[in-house]
């Protein structure tokens, strides 16, 4: 019996549409580790599933051919397996009799799991697979074929940006991305587990919606318990993810890290001028090529500040996990329970929780949107900062949004346990923001400060009469 997927309302018509169209289709899906991948296919598509295959790691090719006969039994479900193909073009002629006895009254789903691990060098695979799938699987009407896989780098050049057999051949592609908080709160419901939102969210600045993450969680456990387990504990499964995880989906992946790690130093993020040069790095394809990669398997995320372009853009760390990891557990020796309280005690934990709640919130624009009631107006966010001359005042906006109806609303985001007070030195920092932000940009648009919290601001003095709206942790999980 299939189980109940979470969310990925825009994922499942996806899948939807493919299943109807009454084509031959071909899907890519990218996404890290455990984020769902497999799961999504398997269990939307449980009762159109005939054949399965998923790559074996480092595995060289008899191996990988082997592992294709058993794969081919199991959907056979026969007691005899069948030879073992010599080749990949024989696999795929032994597949395409097989698919030809399930190619009948309703589609047939294909599933390629880790599908670069299966192209070993000098292997032929890819070959073979084009080569079939031009040929043969192409023509079937009901045949929909999904190939999947962690190994980003792998994907996007040898399947999105293939120049050969496959070369625009792929008809839907999913970039399945991390949950949402609502989708996190969603999954932790699903599994008999209650948590109040602010527990929620603690974890979700600790290691994001990833499914895989979160199913860790005990019942009975406290969001600092649970960080504990997973991080501080000798064995803990988070501990030690961070030394396979970039590794398991880059090649060469020490300049992927290099960049993560220099984005976890610049809370205010850094130009790919600044990455470049910090990581000592050539200007070129293959540097943007690395970005691209980051970019699109949601480790990084580039923001373009106000009234500027693509050119003027400014990369942030948008992974909570490694964020967590690069600040707390990289070169920490301390282990065991209790850590992590003692820690959340800190400087060190109020810094990054404010940076955590910030890249949370530029996740969720469109819950802040709806929040402050533009949800139907057009709307642009993006971030800006001018750096000060002698003499002059300098500021940093995080978030702002640019709308169409000639407003713009400033957000401050911040992150407290309780009702965040504003006291006349933040009064004071926030009217300059906005008296520096006039004058830089000239703009003749309404400006509505804003503020995002977790269990909104203290009405004082210092609150009425400059701000405008507010949004809180609560507006963020709708």
């Amino acid at each position: 019996m299939a189980e109940t997927i979470i969310g990925r309302e825009a994922e499942k018509k996806i899948l939807k549409e493919m299943l109807g169209s009454g084509e031959a289709e071909l899907m890519a899906i990218l996404g890290r580790r455990r984020v769902g991948k497999t799961f999504l296919i398997r269990n939307y598509y449980q009762k159109y599933l005939v054949f399965e295959c998923t790559g074996i790691h480092e595995a060289r090719l008899p191996e990988q051919l082997f592992n294709f006969s058993r794969s081919l039994q199991l959907a056979m479900q026969s007691a005899i397996p069948p030879a073992t193909p010599g080749n990949w073009v024989q696999a795929f002629t032994f597949l395409s009799d097989f698919l030809a006895t399930k190619l009948k009254d309703q589609p047939a789903v294909v599933l390629f799991d880790e599908f670069p691990w299966i192209h070993t060098a000098k292997s032929g695979f890819l070959t073979a697979f084009g080569h079939w799938w031009n040929t043969w699987a192409s023509r079937q009407p009901q045949l929909k074929v999904v190939i999947c896989g962690s190994a980003a780098s792998w994907m996007i050049e040898n399947i999105l940006h293939n120049k050969g057999g496959l070369h625009n051949r792929i008809s839907r592609t999913i970039r399945l991305l991390p949950f949402t908080l609502k989708e996190s709160e969603d999954y932790l419901i699903s599994r008999g587990l209650k948590l109040d939102r602010y527990q929620i969210l603690q974890l979700y600045m600790a290691m994001g919606g990833i499914p895989q993450y979160l199913k860790q969680v005990n019942k009975g456990q406290s969001a600092h318990q649970v960080i504990d387990k997973l991080f501080f504990e000798k064995n803990g499964m988070l501990k030690t993810e961070f030394n396979v995880l970039y590794r398991s989906l880059f090649d060469n992946a020490s300049h992927h890290e290099a960049i993560v790690r220099q984005l976890a130093k610049k809370a205010s993020g850094l130009s790919r001028a600044e990455i470049i040069e910090a990581c000592g790095l050539t200007t070129g394809g293959t540097t943007t090529r690395l970005f691209e990669e980051l970019e699109q398997s949601g480790f990084i995320t580039q923001y373009i500040p106000f009234e500027k372009t693509s050119r003027d853009g400014i990369y942030k760390l948008s992974d909570e996990y490694s964020l967590f990891y690069l600040k707390f557990i990289d070169r920490i020796r301390a282990t065991g329970a209790g850590v992590w309280h003692k820690i959340a005690e800190g400087q060190s934990y109020k810094s990054w929780s404010g940076y955590a709640f910030e890249a949370i919130c530029q996740k969720h624009i469109q819950q802040i949107r709806k929040a402050i009631g533009i949800a139907a107006v057009y709307t642009e966010a993006s971030g800006w900062r001018y750096i000060s001359k002698k003499g002059e005042k300098g500021a940093q906006i995080d978030l702002l949004l640019d709308r169409a109806d000639h407003s713009i609303n400033i957000c401050e985001m911040k992150f407290a346990n309780g009702e965040f007070t504003i006291d006349k030195k933040y009064a004071d920092e926030l009217d300059n923001k906005v008296k520096v932000f006039r004058a830089q940009t000239k703009t003749k648009k309404t400006i509505f400060p804003t503020m995002i919290t977790t269990y909104g601001t203290k009405q004082n003095i210092y609150y009425t009469g400059r701000i405008v709206s507010e949004v809180k942790m609560e507006n963020l999980f709708k």
